[in-house]
């Protein structure tokens, strides 16, 4: 007879059949919380005396047995035993007997599957929280030495503003401050244990749920022992969380992709993120960002595939939830590794802005017609008749051919008296500097941001 849960067996034509269920390969990395909750559940057993503290002792140190095992590359991981449970379970049993046997005790592979998938999750959203925090670090650093950096803002990938780099990095830097707080609010939100649930509606046994849950650090248990089995929304919410903030890498890698060509200028990046070309000796192509930039359409495949699987299933458990793990793995890791290379790149020394491409560029497009408007404005005019005015300013600019910022006081006289003292309003410096709203772009207001972005980071406990 085969050792197997279901079935017996013995036809070769069965492997097929064995590998398309084992689900071994990909679970086997949840070895460390399965044997935790292992462990856990073996340590309440006894004190709640359904096993014997003889048989919990042999339990644990049988595990962590095991454990060593695994990680010193001695375990032999086998498709036969179908996923990690029943690995550990059967090596278990050959090392320390009988006792081996009475692990299971009160709990199904349901909701053992669901706490190491729920444990690995959580501690993944920790993982990327941190991530994201080194990351917000290092471009506060860049971003507090180029407050008086200009560079164009940009609408529709047009001039618009002037601005300074220091503002256009503090957009980035409240995108992965959102980032960061997703991934900790679900770690909040999910942190619950399903262990107890058993098969899906709890069991006959005298068990403490609380104390396994308090032991592997969940902040309590699930409220329903059927949803707590069937559940996957910390794996979506986990998916989700990395889809977005891979957005936001790949946004800024957008950018710094068209910043490093010969037609911005506006950044050199470190030779250790670029590659050459196989024919052309010149070339530098930002790689690393275009890799990380590539792999979104990847996260974003994994966080479907899942909501695809759980569309249509019926309470409690199915197999198709065999299926969530590979997603979640896949995007977490690659996330993981896209935020930690762009860290790197947009922080090494060699990686470096051009001030005076940026400022140069600034002379083009215009980008203080609002500023003439706006200080029309001030000086009593509506502002439809001032927007007007500007317009007619920029008309002489390109007449010219200059931009509007090298007009005179009396290139402004030609179009309307009342401009002709509002030369000031023209320089970009100016501009940038004039709107001292909050969350505006003025030193002063970029400034404010940077002091509340330090002192966030103050309050996150690593």
């Amino acid at each position: 007879m085969s050792d197997k849960l279901w079935g017996d067996g013995g036809e070769e034509g069965d492997a097929l059949l064995d590998r398309f269920n084992a689900s071994i390969d990909v679970d086997r990395a949840l070895y460390r919380e399965d044997i935790e909750g292992s462990i856990a559940h073996a340590r309440m057993l006894a004190a709640q005396g359904i096993i014997a503290d003889d048989d919990f002792k042999a339990i644990a140190r049988g595990l962590e047995q095991i454990k060593g095992e695994i990680e010193r590359g001695e375990f032999e991981f086998r498709v036969c035993d179908e996923d990690i449970h029943m690995a550990l379970e059967k090596r278990l049993t050959e090392l320390i007997g009988e006792a081996g046997k009475r692990l299971h005790t009160a709990r199904s592979r349901n909701d053992q599957v669901a706490l190491d998938f729920r444990l690995w999750c959580m501690r993944q959203n920790r993982a990327m929280a941190l991530l994201l925090v080194k990351l917000i670090k290092t471009l506060l650093a860049i971003a507090k030495a180029h407050t008086q950096t200009l560079m164009p803002g940009f609408t529709h990938l047009q001039h618009a503003q002037p601005i300074s780099l220091a503002y256009h990095l503090l957009a980035y830097i409240a995108m992965f401050i959102r980032d960061f707080e997703r991934f900790e609010s679900s770690r909040k939100r999910c942190n619950i244990s399903p262990l107890g649930g058993a098969a899906l509606a709890g069991t006959p046994h005298d068990i403490d749920r609380q104390a396994t849950a308090k032991e592997l650090g969940f902040d309590g248990v699930t409220l329903n022992a059927m949803d707590g089995v069937s559940d996957r929304d910390f794996a979506l919410e986990a998916l989700f969380n990395a889809s977005l903030a891979q957005t936001h890498l790949s946004r800024f890698c957008e950018e710094l992709i068209l910043w490093s060509s010969s037609e911005f200028g506006f950044v050199k990046i470190s030779d250790r993120f670029t590659t050459g070309s196989s024919i052309m000796p010149q070339k530098r192509n930002p790689d690393a960002a275009e890799l990380i930039r590539g792999k979104t359409g990847r996260i974003y495949g994994d966080l479907i595939a899942l909501f695809t699987t759980m569309k249509a299933l019926p309470l409690a458990y199915n197999k198709d939830l065999q299926e969530d793990k590979q997603s979640v793995f896949d995007a977490l890791k690659t996330l993981g590794d896209s935020l930690a290379i762009f860290t790197e790149m947009i922080g090494d020394k060699e990686t470096k802005f051009n001030a005076e491409a940026m400022l140069k560029a600034c002379k083009r497009g215009h980008l203080t017609a609002t500023d003439l408007a706006d200080a029309a404005v001030k000086k009593g005019v509506a502002f439809r008749d001032a927007h007007h005015l500007a317009r007619k300013a920029v008309a002489l600019a390109d007449q010219k051919g200059v931009d509007l910022s090298d007009l005179t006081s009396a290139d402004l006289a030609q179009i309307d008296g009342r401009l002709a003292v509002l030369v000031f309003a023209l320089d970009v410096f100016a501009s940038m500097n004039a709107r001292t709203s909050e969350g505006g772009t003025a030193t002063s207001a970029v400034e404010a941001q940077i002091a509340k972005v330090e002192a966030l980071l103050k309050t996150i406990a690593l």
